[in-house]
């Protein structure tokens, strides 16, 4: 049975993971320093999948805990997760951002050239395209200068992993996902914000518990339908599996470059208003909201075209919009009651 080890494998997308990973066969190690996530993730993760992970509390700052670790632990691929992701924190504190998600990488790819680990997915983001010229956006999109320090930092681990697979013969994947949203249909897993939500539907789903007294539309000017952004939603169960698919795809030598980009999105673009609309139809629940001025560090549109993950990972989108706002609010009903 291969170890996959998943870092930051406690948080919303990495739990998410972890549970398609065990339900595949694989067994799975997680390494999480608990700045984002709780550790009864794990206890919810073994109530899924009747599996519970191996965990170890680890800074990936600190190399020489990583090194152990590593030594220690016989690893057969790594899918990393673990970084600060939050757009508007970064614009505040960019020098945590760097220090965090650069060197963790750093340490992590280190790691994996002195214990011959040959398979790498990194947990990357349409951040990289900046605000695209033309939609929707495919991986041969022109990449621009990304509006904010997150995305920089992912800009910048694609362009060091590109150096660390060429020189070490190594093998990779960046996944540039757009908005993930929903949660595990059991509703035991989801997203769990850090203090006020910087993603739109813990915010939805946090106002309609009462929780936040209004939502705050972050622009109401932008030259789109209605005036306020557009996103593509993706699904996190979607997106749990596309990274399965592209850890098989890895181990089965499948792929012809050292790494590959594949753009997992819904190909969908809904704005803000919608996606508010769509939350109250799903579940008959008004939220009341306010337009406030325009969040540093975000763009105007970004929706994909999956086309590459369909045809080369045999990858797409399988949920409804519908359904992720009806898991969403599951998840969010289920922490409260908890």
């Amino acid at each position: 049975m291969q170890n996959i080890l998943v870092t930051g494998g406690l948080g919303y997308i990495g739990s998410h993971t972890v549970v398609v990973l065990q339900q595949a066969g694989f067994k799975v190690t997680v390494i999480d320093d608990l700045s984002n996530a709780e550790a009864n993730v794990l206890d919810k993760i073994e109530k899924i999948t009747g599996i519970r992970p191996c965990f170890k509390h680890i800074d990936l700052k600190d190399n020489i805990h990583v090194l152990d670790f590593f030594k220690k632990n016989k690893i057969d691929g790594v899918i990393h997760f673990a970084a600060f992701k939050a757009v508007g924190e970064s614009v505040e504190k960019p020098l945590a951002y760097y220090e965090n998600n650069i060197l963790g990488l750093l340490n992590v790819l280190n790691a994996m050239k002195e214990f011959n680990v040959n398979h790498f997915i990194f947990s990357s983001s349409c951040t990289v395209y900046g605000q695209a010229k033309y939609m929707p956006i495919t991986e041969n999109t022109p990449l621009k200068q990304p509006e904010s320090p997150y995305g920089k930092t992912k800009a910048m681990g694609e362009e060091i992993i590109a150096d660390f697979v060429a020189a070490y013969n190594k093998s990779a994947i960046a996944l540039r996902y757009f908005n993930p949203v929903g949660a595990h249909k059991s509703g035991n897993i989801g997203e769990i914000p850090n203090g006020i939500p910087n993603n739109l539907l813990p915010y939805i789903t946090q106002t309609a518990k009462g929780i936040r007294k209004e939502l705050s539309v972050f622009g109401g000017d932008y030259e789109t339908r209605d005036g306020t952004a557009i996103r593509d939603y993706i699904d996190v169960n979607d997106l749990a599996e596309a990274h399965l698919l592209a850890l098989q795809f890895l181990i089965n030598k499948k792929n012809t470059e050292k790494l590959e980009f594949f753009n997992l999105g819904s190909g969908v673009g809904s704005t803000v208003l919608e996606i508010i609309k769509a939350f109250e139809t799903a579940n008959g629940i008004k939220i009341p909201y306010q337009i406030s001025n325009r969040r540093a560090g975000d763009i105007q549109e970004a929706y994909a075209d999956f086309s590459k993950a369909k045809k080369i990972l045999n990858w797409q989108p399988q949920t409804s919009l519908e359904e992720s706002m009806k898991t969403a609010w599951l998840f969010q009903n289920s922490i409260t009651e908890n």
